[in-house]
């Protein structure tokens, strides 16, 4: 007999989110906690141990952050999670909110930075482009200045300490997954350009936390993985940082700027490490084995971070042996740990992680996690949802397919020009393994996963309908060419780059790889689940599909709720995975 309020109090027990903290004033935070049923942003004072709650919205709240004075709290407010609004602050210690840059209209965000005296960058997405307006607070002008614009996705990807650079991530050269960087002063004036060429992105890290230091933390690819380099566009210099270590690697300051924060993700887990810049010594910071879910050098030297693993709940950690912040009531309990598999697929190993019951033995009915992205991954990390599933007697493989970030630029980019059936090939090896092992039964088989993977999920369902005995894809895309003329325009240059143009200069691309092409092969029963108010997943192109699977009386059931793509409120949450769980049972005949 399975515990349902188990599986539900994982995904009630409070969490945190790692803090993050103000240059000038080290003892405030602000963290996300999902205390109240709702994620929102929450500021602490680590002198006096105060915490408090700084929003409060229906629908929760996800972006926000303390400025470098720590006299101010940023957030991003939307409506109804439909991420288009405009940026608000408050006071750290409490106060009415106010427009952060007043004059700007609502839109979709594009990076913020924020400087000590005030001046803030501003990211701004619409349907023209990208716009980067420059504000500088004044009692005589008050109006926020354009200091970038281009039709192509770009995004605010630093200011210096000074606030006298400002690194601008672009793709001006047409493409939004291989970005490059451009340093201009406050004036608008280019300072100096770094790119790598086709197919080789260039992402601003953070400058040194210095004033006067221009140096500008830079990931890369130019060996086929991401890497380090320091560009000094002042200078006009660059240092690549050269690390033995087999996985990728990204990293932030220590406050000092006499080191870098280096971590290190490795077949689906992560390690942390201190890099010295003046005699390059690499020394390993002590972590458990597991996936680090975000790291920051404090001023004492001491590294907070963020850890977890498939059997434990996060926890937010102190190099010091210190929990640095627990959330108030009893923690989640704990699952099961996963086990790595390695699958020879079509184009290498496909490296899969299966988590299974505590008792019995395969085959199993078993759930396909897909995850999104594309340009994500699957790890050894805490998971309510695959948890619930192994409560309920299933086996649930997760499968890093090509178009995975963490094995490489190649695996990465094999998708392009091919979307969605590269990666379901690799699904499929998995899945033929999974069934061959003797691990899963062949007649209760679900494909499941949420945005990028619910587009795959159904995708799956129409290209192998003989695969799969139950379907359940959350916020997916759908109907691709619907999808890219209603999404946000930024998605919109990232599908341009995946397929190699729009949906009017590569028609036939997009027809091979929308799931409304396959509709009519679908036959296992579909549950769609759809936010009304999701730019990312726009329900037009939902409601096309699933008014094809109407004509063709396809079983089929959908479950809308009002946000965006997602919800912040953990009872709707509970209430979404329960659709998902007894839809999936009620059509494999288990119960």
């Amino acid at each position: 007999m399975v515990d349902e309020e188990r599986w539900k109090a994982r995904f009630r027990a409070a969490r945190v989110s790692l803090p993050g903290w103000a240059l000038d004033a080290p003892h405030r935070s602000t963290y996300r906690s999902n205390a109240t049923g709702t994620w929102e942003i929450y500021a602490w004072d680590r002198t006096t141990g105060e915490r408090r709650q700084v929003t409060d919205r229906a629908n929760g709240t996800w972006s926000g952050g303390v400025d470098p004075t720590g006299e101010w709290v940023w957030w991003f407010s939307d409506t109804d999670g439909d991420e288009f609004g405009v940026w608000q602050r408050q006071p750290f210690g409490g106060g009415a909110d106010e427009p952060a840059v007043p004059g700007l209209e609502p839109s979709y965000p594009s990076g913020l930075a924020v400087g000590s005296s005030g001046l803030a960058i501003v990211g701004r997405t619409g349907e023209h482009g990208t716009t980067l307006h420059l504000y500088r607070p004044s009692p005589l002008n008050n109006t926020p200045e354009i200091l970038y614009e281009h039709a192509e996705d770009a995004h605010v990807a630093g200011m210096s300490r000074d606030e006298s650079l400002i690194a601008i991530g672009h793709s001006e050269h047409g493409d939004s997954r291989h970005m490059a960087l451009r340093v201009v002063r406050p004036d608008g004036s280019t300072v100096a350009d770094l790119w790598d060429g086709p197919g080789k992105g260039v992402y601003g890290a953070g400058f040194s936390p210095v004033a006067g230091d221009s140096r500008l933390l830079v990931n890369h690819e130019r060996r086929g993985r991401e890497e380090l380099l320091i560009w000094d566009p002042v200078a006009g210099t660059e240092r690549e940082i050269v690390l033995d270590l087999p996985g990728e690697v990204g990293a932030d300051w220590y406050p000092d700027a006499s080191a870098l924060l280096i971590s290190h993700s490795h077949e689906a887990r992560d390690e942390i490490y201190r890099y010295d810049l003046a005699s390059g010594a690499l020394e390993r910071i002590d972590t458990p084995r597991g996936v680090i879910g975000g790291a920051t050098a404090r001023p004492d030297g001491s590294v907070e971070f963020a850890w977890t693993s498939a059997a434990e709940p996060p926890v937010i950690r102190s190099t010091s042996g210190a929990v640095v912040l627990t959330p108030p009531g009893p923690p989640p309990p704990s699952s099961v740990p996963v086990t790595d598999v390695w699958v020879d697929g079509p184009a290498g190993r496909i490296h899969a992680l299966v988590s299974t019951p505590r008792e019995g033995t395969g085959p199993f009915p078993t759930v396909f996690d897909v995850h999104g992205g594309p340009t994500a991954q699957d790890t050894d990390a805490f998971s309510p949802a695959v948890a619930a599933w192994v409560d309920h007697g299933f086996a649930v493989v997760q499968v890093n397919y090509r178009g995975s970030t963490g094995y490489g630029s190649q695996w990465r980019d094999a998708l392009e020009g091919r979307v969605g059936l590269t990666e379901l090939e690799d699904v499929k090896a998995v899945r033929d393994w999974a069934v061959g092992s003797g691990l899963a039964d062949p007649s209760k088989m679900v494909l499941t996963g949420g945005s990028w993977g619910g587009y795959l999920t159904l995708l799956g369902l129409g290209t192998q309908p003989e695969d799969w005995t139950v379907g359940v894809a959350a916020v997916p895309v759908a109907d691709y060419v619907a999808a890219y003329e209603d999404e946000m325009e930024g998605l919109q240059a990232f599908d341009r780059s995946l397929f190699g143009g729009s949906p009017a200069e590569v028609p036939e691309r997009y027809r091979e790889s929308s799931p409304l092409t396959y509709v009519d092969r679908v036959s296992a029963p579909v549950l769609v689940l759809a936010g009304e108010n999701d730019p990312r997943c726009p329900i037009r192109q939902i409601d096309n599909y699933l008014g094809r699977l109407a004509e063709l009386n396809r079983p089929h059931e959908v479950y809308r709720y009002d946000a965006g793509h997602g919800s912040l409120v953990v009872e709707e949450r509970i209430t979404q995975f329960a659709a998902e769980l007894q839809f999936a049972m009620k059509h494999l005949g288990m119960r």
